[in-house]
């Protein structure tokens, strides 16, 4: 189940129900691999992990097939609702608390801490970063890893933004508008879910993501006490190019 926790709200209210048809060309397992990978799973066996930003948990679920403590910490209610349903259906042990990662708090240190697919992106302010990293730092044991990624500033700025997407399929469409205000993207995103009997339900979602440049995020990481920081390209453990599209960090806490 899930545990509702502060800063809980019901963001991405109708979205929770179509995200995983939208994401459904994600390999997660593949990426969990990097993620431990990543993290240093292989020098360091990690018991305890916290995922955020953890969405209806599919990393989540990922992370609770390789590590025996998982919780998954995500700002919206219906998410993690779906993302239990998703548990209990996979047979897999994971805890969900509905928590602001930016007001992280958890009852016991973790060996690990995530934030995959955009996370990161969401906190539009520098107040809000320096929150999450603090948060972050004093949530891992000493010695512990963070590992997120971004949509790197370029994608933000010169594959998305003033883009419009669109698709359609048999149980939803949807229609994307994004444009770029300094270093805020707002994305205007309308969904059509398919009812019974045909008809469909529209639901009309907007999000902000922030352009951040890499060398922002480790003097932050820095500022919250983080060491041993690296950037790398698209799941990979080579700098990134200048045209990457996501960027993965990991950290340590000494």
């Amino acid at each position: 189940g899930w545990i509702r926790g502060a800063g809980c709200m019901q963001a991405y209210a109708g979205f929770a129900g179509i995200y995983d048809l939208l994401m459904d060309d994600y390999d997660y397992p593949a990426w969990a691999d990097y993620y431990m990978a990543l993290l240093g799973a292989d020098e360091r066996p990690i018991t305890a992990l916290c995922d955020c930003a953890c969405g209806t948990g599919s990393m989540t679920l990922e992370f609770a097939e390789r590590i025996p403590r998982v919780v998954g910490v995500d700002i919206s209610q219906e998410m993690l609702e779906r993302a239990a349903e998703k548990a209990r259906q996979r047979g897999v042990q994971a805890r969900f608390v509905c928590q602001d990662m930016a007001r992280l708090a958890l009852p016991r240190p973790v060996d690990a801490l995530t934030c995959a697919c955009d996370g990161v992106n969401y906190l539009t302010s520098d107040r809000q970063l320096a929150a999450f990293f603090r948060a972050a730092h004093a949530a891992l044991k000493p010695g512990g890893a963070l590992a997120f990624d971004i949509s790197s500033a370029y994608k933000l700025r010169h594959v998305l933004a003033g883009q419009f997407y669109g698709e359609e399929r048999d149980e939803a469409a949807y229609l994307w508008q994004n444009r770029l205000d300094g270093d805020i993207l707002t994305m205007d995103i309308s969904f059509y879910i398919r009812q019974e009997g045909g008809l469909y339900c529209r639901v009309t979602e907007t999000h902000h993501q922030r352009a951040y440049e890499p060398e922002l995020l480790v003097r932050a990481l820095t500022a919250a006490g983080f060491e041993d920081i690296k950037v790398y390209g698209d799941r990979s453990f080579a700098p990134p190019r200048p045209e990457e599209a996501r960027l993965h960090f990991s950290a340590r806490r000494q």
